[in-house]
């Protein structure tokens, strides 16, 4: 195995020892000791002190000890019998029994009485250690479910101090426009003057609005790494806690934490678990939440930016925010980081194989194109998966192939070669495949392609026709839209074409081809009947964030309607879809066939065929014709506007 560290990769780390045991060893250790010292007592008769007397009377007792300041005592039988005896006290007590025990020749012993704290350790200190044990157990427990049980106002804040590892600049791409909005402020931490004796003041708050994995967080870590300014971390959920008051006691610890470390950055990710519309939502307000809230509109009206305290806060869902956290004066700015763009990607995935050995035959700009839609950390995973993929085959250095698997492992799953299926279904996948790459290779309105595979992925992916943008793209036109509706349905085509007979495989090609069209007709205003005009108003609920209704503002004439210019849109698409496979039938079997023997097609090798050319030979066996795909339904397509650039599955 290639050593990890070589390719970029971080080996675990352990963590440090926990005490339990050492705890545990010290209590056993104690208990024996206090054992021991007792030993001696077990075995030893209790004797009234008119026993005693008797005893004593008849010659059994050979010895007596006496404890001086005590009315207790302890004797030896003549056939070595232990007892202990509790004397009558007093003075002339104590002078009787001794005439008594020199009246009967028993050897009299005095013993010093032991000091007060030692009885007293020897008889606490079991208890003492159990209830120190208990209250251990039970702290140590509480700080797994967040600090102490004594500390539930404290805040949860995790500090980045000055002299930790940085995040700068450098390591962030791909977001150029983010990082000059925030420049002033790194100015500003540095150089507060500079802005103050103009009268300028910086914004009180930032917030960052973006999609999961954009580089929210990082972006935060990179002011702070900037500016060299110690950073304060804390999410929305640490305010959260089953106590009353709890949240908004945080929230002002927070705070304080803060002014004693200015200038500082307090950074609150996630801030809509706290910052929530107030009063609204199917099940009413949450009085809670509300109160931490309340909490922190206050805190943020009551301190200046003079202070060199500034809020960073960031959130995927800002249509869920109260407008009071929004207004000026509280979060001033608000900075939207987007996904990537082709460029964007790039320099991303320049950033993340900095210490990753690259073969001299890697494409960066190839792998970006194929990644339309990735944010920051699929990206960051691609090239993790790529040197794990390379670690696992003893190599050298991450070679293209592997940053393609780990790109096509990252959307799909990996490959299930070891899945075993009959010749017929396999037959049935690779001319499914085919009819799409066909069709889309013929349309001059589609992406061109880059890959054609039967090999499934993931959990019912059967195949994928894939194809690979040569720009980013942020407006489809009619005839786009159309052609790939025509790609979705050449797989079905072939097989009725082929086999005289349809499968359950087209089944997530009919659904997106069919939202793709009502789509056209209802939103884009792309129905040459009912023209540019919108039917339907999707509602959404402010805490649910998804569509659960759809306001239906026309009539049912209109609907019907819509219904035949959705379905005259996708049966003439399969029209022009179905023309193309019969026109080049020949075309359509040699791409198949080659299917077959090779499981995977490039674009360059779809070209060489659709221009009748034979294909070298391959240059390593094909896997064994029983390892192809299994059958499956293919899983439903995301009810999302279509994108034509992004790499499209689709299954046999």
């Amino acid at each position: 195995m290639a050593d990890l560290k070589k390719l970029g990769m971080k080996s675990p780390q352990r963590g440090p020892v926990r005490p339990a045991v050492l705890w545990l060893v010290v209590f056993i250790g104690i208990m024996l000791a206090f054992h021991l010292q007792r030993f001696g007592d077990r075995g030893v008769a209790s004797l009234s002190f008119s026993q005693f007397q008797r005893d004593v009377k008849e010659g059994k007792v050979v010895s007596f000890t006496l404890v001086e300041d005590s009315v207790s005592g302890r004797g030896v039988y003549r056939d070595g019998g232990r007892f202990t005896v509790e004397t009558v006290p007093g003075d002339a007590a104590r002078s009787a029994l001794t005439g008594l025990l020199n009246e009967h020749e028993v050897e009299i012993r005095v013993e010093p009485s032991k000091a007060f704290f030692t009885q007293v350790i020897f008889t606490f200190l079991p208890i003492v250690l159990i209830a120190g044990i208990i209250w251990f157990l039970i702290s140590r427990q509480m700080r797994g479910v967040g600090h102490s049980a004594l500390s539930f106002g404290k805040s949860r804040a995790r500090l980045l101090a000055k002299g930790d590892e940085k995040v700068t600049f450098s390591d962030v791409a791909g977001i150029d426009e983010a990082k000059e909005e925030v420049q002033e402020i790194i100015d500003f931490l540095k150089d507060p003057k500079r802005f103050q004796k103009l009268g300028g003041k910086i914004p009180k708050g930032v917030m960052l609005i973006g999609p999961p994995g954009c580089g929210k967080t990082l972006l935060a870590k990179a002011i702070a790494g900037e500016a060299d300014v110690p950073f304060f971390s804390i999410s929305g959920s640490d305010f959260v806690e089953m106590f009353v008051g709890v949240g908004a006691a945080r929230v002002r610890d927070l705070f304080e934490q803060g002014k004693k470390s200015a200038p500082c950055l307090i950074f609150m990710d996630e801030i809509d678990a706290v910052g929530r519309y107030r009063g609204a939502g199917i099940g009413g307000g949450h009085d809670e939440r509300e109160q931490t809230l309340n909490q922190l509109l206050v805190e943020m009206d009551g301190f200046n930016t003079q202070e060199g305290v500034i809020l960073i806060a960031a959130t995927n869902r800002p249509d869920v925010l109260d407008p009071a956290l929004l207004r000026p004066g509280r979060f001033d700015r608000q900075i939207v980081i987007d996904m990537p763009d082709l460029r964007g990607r790039e320099e991303i995935l320049k950033v993340h194989v900095k210490n990753v050995p690259l073969d001299p035959s890697v494409e960066l700009g190839v792998i970006a194109r194929g990644t339309p839609g990735f944010s920051g950390a699929d990206l960051a995973n691609l090239v993790n998966e790529a040197a794990l993929l390379a670690a696992r085959q003893d190599k050298k250095s991450v070679m293209m192939e592997d940053l393609e698997e780990a790109r096509d492992k990252v959307r799909w799953g990996r490959e299930r070669r070891s899945k075993v299926m009959d010749e017929k279904d396999r037959k049935t996948t690779a001319y499914h495949e085919a009819g799409h790459a066909l069709v889309l290779n013929l349309i001059e309105e589609t992406e061109p392609l880059h890959k054609v595979t039967i090999i499934p992925r993931g959990i019912a992916y059967l195949g994928a026709t894939m194809q690979l943008p040569e720009k980013d793209k942020y407006h489809h036109s009619r005839k786009e839209l159309l052609g790939q509706i025509s790609g979705m349905m050449g797989g079905r085509i072939a097989e009725e074409i082929v086999f005289g007979d349809i499968t359950t495989g087209a089944r997530s090609d009919i659904k997106q081809a069919t939202h793709i069209a009502r789509m056209m007709v209802c939103e884009w205003g792309m129905s040459g009947r009912l023209g540019p005009v919108t039917f339907g108003e999707r509602e959404e609920h402010i805490f649910l964030g998804k569509e659960i209704a759809r306001t239906v503002d026309y009539s049912e004439k209109t609907a019907q309607e819509i219904d035949r210019e959705v379905r005259l849109i996708v049966d003439g698409c399969y029209q022009r879809a179905r023309e193309i496979v019969l026109e080049h039938r020949d075309t359509l079997d040699r791409i198949a066939q080659s299917l077959l023997d090779r499981e995977v097609l490039d674009g360059k090798e779809i070209d060489a065929l659709m221009r009748g050319e034979e294909l070298p030979p391959l240059r390593r066996p094909a896997p064994p014709r029983g390892s192809a795909p299994a059958t499956g339904a293919a899983p439903a397509a995301p009810d999302k506007a279509p994108v034509p650039e992004r790499l499209r599955p689709s299954e046999a």
